[in-house]
């Protein structure tokens, strides 16, 4: 975790976070806050946003959170796989677990100025680490006022931090159920009557409860996000 410098990805040096250091989140010892008050407010600190929601993203993490057992007679070997499942809206969706970092209570999320691209929502701080905060319900083109079928449930919206090659970023969401695991043979296609934006963005199905859920492809997710950072 880092809490003194954020690294940044194909730059010389690593960026100062130094609001964690010596502004609103530090010691508040920065002369700048008498004039800026907030470190939000600082030319500095939308400096440092700005480059970091400039950066290119890397390619995916190799693997797919697979686990190799054997069957019962020790031959055949077996493959199982597990998922995050979560929801956003009225749709039900699932993250393999090797992107997945942490789950999180929601946290304010910081918009930035000259910044309109309504799937990047803006900064947010997650354990002293400045993330980009994206909206996968944006991504996908859910209907977010067709929710009220979950209204009784009572499901507590958290924050997801998802990596890519070590960059993170924080998806909210409006509940997580918790892990699945499931064989590579019960992942189905994806049917023609899914909405395009999120078949684009799925693996595959899975039967689950009463209903499916989509499987979310790593690679096809942050391939979008990086082009919605340009």
């Amino acid at each position: 975790m880092l809490h003194g410098a954020l690294e940044m990805p194909h730059a010389a040096a690593p960026l100062d976070a130094c609001w964690n250091r010596i502004g609103t989140t530090g010691d508040g010892s920065c002369p700048r806050l008498a004039e800026h008050t907030r470190c939000l407010n600082c030319p500095v600190f939308e400096q440092a946003a700005a480059a970091l929601l400039d950066r290119p993203l890397d390619e995916a993490d190799g693997g797919d959170g697979a686990d190799v057992t054997t069957d019962a007679a020790g031959v055949e070997p077996l493959t199982t796989h597990s998922a995050l499942v979560f929801r956003i809206a009225d749709e039900w969706l699932a993250l393999p677990t090797t992107a997945l970092r942490q789950v999180d209570d929601i946290r304010p999320i910081h918009s930035l100025p000259h910044r309109r691209n309504r799937v990047v929502l803006g900064l947010v701080n997650i354990r002293g680490a400045l993330t980009v905060a994206a909206s996968l319900g944006e991504l996908l083109h859910l209907d977010r006022a067709s929710s009220g079928k979950h209204a009784s449930r009572g499901g507590r919206a958290r924050m997801l931090v998802a990596a890519h090659q070590g960059e993170s970023v924080a998806f909210p969401v409006d509940e997580v159920e918790g892990v699945l695991r499931f064989s590579a043979a019960a992942l189905m296609p994806v049917p023609t009557t899914l909405a395009y934006a999120s078949a684009s963005h799925a693996r595959g199905v899975l039967a689950w409860r009463d209903t499916t859920l989509g499987l979310l492809d790593t690679d096809r997710v942050f391939d979008a996000l990086a082009r919605s950072l340009r």
